[in-house]
């Protein structure tokens, strides 16, 4: 005979310590801190709920009584599925998940919304799906000053901090780093080796959809700010080297993945047969450019240049001259940000410091894809 009392499906969280002669938060401990429980007694505890038909303390009542959810919402400017083929995203979205664990235990979540390179949704589709979102907060990965997702994330009126970009939202708190400075070594360096037929390649540089030749005209106003400010930046230390920045071919490829990567290197050299350097702002890119070479015979870098920009471990294994980026610290950074303004907000608190700002150092790895142009 079974001598376990079951109770029927649905008992709560004080009929379960009662029968098991604990207090409410010994039971509630063994779902939510089993650090703080011996193994022996949180598995007794599991082992009678299970019987029991006890699902674990309600998430909602959890949330009402700690103002918190536990979920933290990320809203990204790639499909879901690029997402996490890019290395530069899945390291930041890494850094966040590690720093969401240690914050708010194995429980926490992260909440994707992916809002995508090519989203035409209006407002009011943007406002519905992250009005959807049961969150405590969001951070912003990469998007356009005008992106309708970034107004509908304000409209909650959440915690919210920005990664990368926008870049000058003064009321909003940032984690990212100088682009502009960034990536001033890797032009150095072409520069330094003697190059001065260079050409640059770039993912979008506004949310209207753009692949091709650059018009040097509109890259101030270009409204991505990330590569924006890698593309002046590289044009600042040409200038500076006494070339011409108006004569520095500049092709895009609004979409950063394999196939557009490789094309927008082929657009590049064959329309510029005389470029012996080939300047990137993703490492995505430079592989790009290190796929048309290697297929079409031309040797890296005996008689083309390559750099990239963001430092994933690919790209350092592959020994691609590039700027290393802290991509994992980056995410990090943001969670704990954000993680400052939740608590302020349960406990309260109101702050009238200006909104934070955190800019992240980066380094430059020499690899060897870079070396004295060919001659002729």
């Amino acid at each position: 005979m079974d001598m376990v009392k079951r109770a029927r499906p649905g008992g709560t969280l004080a009929s379960l310590a009662a029968e098991l002669g604990v207090s409410r938060t010994t039971v509630s401990n063994a779902y939510n801190h089993p650090d703080q429980l011996s193994a022996a007694l949180r598995t007794r505890i599991l082992a009678a709920a299970e019987a029991r038909g006890y699902p674990g303390p309600d998430p909602t009542a959890r949330s009402l009584r700690t103002r918190r959810t536990g979920s933290v919402g990320v809203l990204l400017t790639e499909h879901l599925s690029y997402a996490f083929e890019d290395f530069a995203s899945v390291d930041f979205l890494a850094g966040m998940a590690s720093f969401s664990e240690e914050s708010y235990g194995a429980e926490s979540t992260l909440t994707l919304i992916p809002v995508g390179p090519e989203t035409a949704e209006d407002e009011a589709t943007a406002a519905a799906l992250v009005g959807r979102a049961v969150v405590d907060g969001f951070v912003v990965y990469s998007v356009a000053e005008d992106d309708p997702y970034l107004a509908a994330a304000r409209a909650r009126r959440l915690p919210l901090v920005i990664c990368d970009q926008p870049t000058h939202i003064p009321d909003l708190p940032f984690v990212g780093i100088d682009d502009r400075a960034a990536i001033a070594p890797a032009v150095r360096a072409l520069v330094e080796a003697g190059h001065r037929n260079i050409g640059i390649l770039t993912i979008r540089l506004d949310r209207v959809r753009h692949d091709g030749h650059v018009d040097h005209a509109t890259l101030p106003a270009a409204g991505m700010h990330v590569q924006r400010s890698r593309v002046l930046g590289a044009l600042d230390v040409l200038a500076d080297a006494g070339l011409d920045p108006a004569r520095v071919p500049v092709v895009t490829r609004h979409i950063n993945d394999r196939a557009n990567s490789v094309d927008a290197a082929r657009e590049l050299l064959e329309t510029h047969p005389g470029l012996t350097a080939v300047l990137c702002t993703t490492d995505s890119m430079a592989f790009g450019v290190l796929e048309y070479a290697r297929d079409r015979g031309i040797r890296v870098p005996e008689e083309l240049s390559v750099t990239g920009f963001d430092g994933i471990e690919l790209a350092l294994v592959r020994g691609l001259t590039t700027v290393i980026q802290p991509n994992k610290a980056k995410g990090a950074a943001a969670g704990h940000l954000l993680q400052q303004l939740i608590d302020d907000r349960v406990g309260d608190r109101a702050s009238e410091d200006p909104a934070p700002r955190r800019l992240l150092a980066t380094s430059f790895h020499p690899g060897t894809t870079v070396a004295a142009p060919r001659e002729g």
